[in-house]
């Protein structure tokens, strides 16, 4: 039987670092031509980095994005590469490059283009002929297609399969969010097994603002079994010896029949085009050990290690070396700092400790620990000299008037302020420590605890910043995060004897009404419908539309819920619907 060495190339790209991009494609293909493949995969729009976005609308991006496609181009030798681009006529076009020999030898275009949550393809690309075309490698034909086309039960897999193909690549930028890779797989393996087609799915790994992709490539047998699936988070070749038994019994047997309209014109696969790139393995080569099935990880991890890499890109694709965080001995500034040691060495990091009048012992020491158990450096710059002469400048003007939420917030706009002031000095980029359930409600002071050039926990509601907690406490030899932070309540320490809870909800409370109304977009109706007090539920509601405005100067944040602010949920913030 026909026998496909293959190579599922899921690599870290940047976006717009052409140069940078043709790289790490070049070093990935070398990996599959010493291995002896026939067919390299890599991710969509691998050339450009995904998504683009408006770079698109420059022509010379364009222009310098196909000459680094031939870069590659002429790079291959007895490996065919199956390469992501921009393609470029009459309109652009979201496409797969087939190099071999040192040239472009076919281009495939994305048929269907996803236009919902995170994605824009609409705005800028053409949608790709139905009339796509089959290639011969190595005796097996294959089809081409492009991430959103297999998410179609009805799209171009069916076509191609329809049309003869043994074998469907499936080039993919698919953004992480938390389980989706199980979602991923059950799908994949019903197109797989729905095609009667073995299948290769490559995705993107890395961080690019607040998305992170998380790559879990996986092939497939023409049952729908999962043959190999790379590991999450890291860049893997993956190295598989796939055999291509006949599958035109099993068509043949499917009870719901092939339906005839979607076959692909009979051109599409002329003798001239079969052969462009058609070549056999030797069947005494010794064939590789079995691919390995990378292990799911625990939700957890998952969510932990998704951030740990968003973080770690945007703060190396953007050229920074060091973090300063403003650690308060709160849980949400601890496990940012931890999070920001997993992803660039505690030696890049700073803490800084700003306390004031209404600090409490406790809360230092443990900043201060935790300082300790992390290797970071560690300094405290009191704001007390600052409050009491911002109290004294303004007592004039506030004669009369009880101190309120204006004193309060004071203190966190000087810590701002602090943090900007060091982050100008050293050119270290400020880590902001706010969570998803803070960020919701407008629990945070503008140009206060909201400052910073990355939003570690923007999508973290504050239940899950707990389990993460414990969750890396569970690591390594030794906790790193002390007990007293986990267990004591929650406190922005503004005056005297504070909790979160005199101004929130419970957060267990708090949270399920949360994801309700931003992840699922139910009414406060719905919401109470299904058991939610009404008073509460109509407070909640009410404080996450009222801080529309303050989230639209927050600064990005890694994606890992179904629905994250920025980016994917996009209300305006000029709203009458309550």
């Amino acid at each position: 039987m026909p026998r496909l060495r293959i190579a599922s190339c899921q690599v870290n790209t940047r976006v717009g670092a052409l140069d940078h991009n043709v790289e790490r494609i070049l070093e990935a293909l070398r990996t599959a031509e010493d291995a002896g493949c026939d067919l390299a995969v890599f991710p969509e729009l691998a050339i450009t980095g995904y998504p683009p976005e408006d770079l698109l609308l420059k022509p010379g991006f364009i222009t310098d994005n196909r000459a680094a496609l031939e870069k590659v181009a002429a790079e291959t030798r007895s490996c065919v590469a199956v390469v992501g681009f921009v393609d470029a006529g009459r309109d652009l076009w979201n496409a797969a490059a087939l190099c071999a020999h040192g040239e472009v030898v076919g281009v495939y275009r994305k048929r269907e283009l996803p236009n919902y949550a995170v994605f824009d393809e609409a705005r800028y690309f053409a949608r790709g002929d139905a009339a796509a075309q089959l290639w011969s490698i190595g005796g097996i034909n294959v089809g081409v297609s492009i991430c959103e086309d297999a998410w179609n039960p009805a799209g171009p897999i069916l076509d191609q399969a329809d049309s003869g193909a043994d074998l469907i690549v499936n080039l993919n930028a698919s953004p992480y969010a938390e389980g989706k890779l199980g979602r991923r797989e059950r799908m994949m393996a019903t197109r797989a097994a729905d095609a009667s087609c073995a299948l290769v799915y490559v995705n993107q790994v890395g961080g690019q603002d607040e998305l992170v992709f998380d790559g879990g490539s996986m092939v497939f047998d023409a049952e729908g079994t999962l043959v190999a699936r790379s590991p999450q988070f890291v860049e893997d070749v993956l190295l598989v010896d796939l055999q291509v038994d006949p599958v035109y019994r099993k068509r043949l047997l499917d009870p719901r029949g092939r339906p005839t309209d979607r076959l692909l014109p009979v051109s599409a696969l002329r003798a001239d085009t079969v052969e462009a790139i058609d070549r056999r393995r030797s069947v005494d080569e010794a064939p590789l050990p079995v691919a390995p099935i990378a292990s799911a990880l625990d939700p957890d991890e998952e969510v932990y290690r998704a951030i740990v890499l968003g973080t770690r890109d945007y703060l190396v694709k953007n050229g920074f070396t060091d973090v300063v965080i403003g650690l308060s001995g709160g849980i949400d500034s601890t496990l940012v700092a931890a999070i920001a040691v997993d992803a660039i060495g505690a030696d890049h990091v700073h803490g800084v400790s700003m306390p004031s009048r209404f600090s409490s012992d406790h809360s230092r020491s443990d900043a201060e620990l935790l300082a300790t158990n992390l290797g970071i450096e560690y300094r405290t710059i009191a704001i007390e000299p600052a409050h009491s002469a911002l109290l004294d400048m303004l007592d004039a003007s506030f004669e009369g008037r009880a101190a309120d939420l204006t004193e309060e917030n004071l203190q966190s706009r000087i810590r701002g302020m602090t943090l900007m002031a060091l982050s100008n000095k050293f050119g270290w980029i400020v880590l902001s420590t706010g969570n998803k359930s803070e960020v919701a409600v407008g629990y945070a002071t503008l140009y206060g605890d909201t400052v910073g050039g990355y939003s570690v926990l923007k999508d973290v509601y504050k239940t899950r910043v707990f389990q993460l907690c414990r969750w890396r406490n569970a690591q390594g030899p030794s906790p790193v995060i002390p007990e007293g932070v986990i267990t004591k309540p929650p406190s922005a320490e503004l005056r005297p004897d504070q909790t979160d809870e005199q101004s929130l909800p419970p957060y267990d409370l708090l949270d399920p009404i949360l994801e309700g109304y931003i992840e699922h977009d139910r009414t406060v109706a719905e919401l109470i419908a299904v058991g939610h007090d009404e008073a509460v539920v109509r407070r909640v509601a009410r404080l996450v539309d009222n801080a529309e405005y303050k989230r639209r100067q927050s600064p990005v944040g890694v994606k890992v819920s179904a629905k994250a602010f920025g980016k994917d949920r996009r209300l305006p913030i000029t709203n009458g619907y309550r």
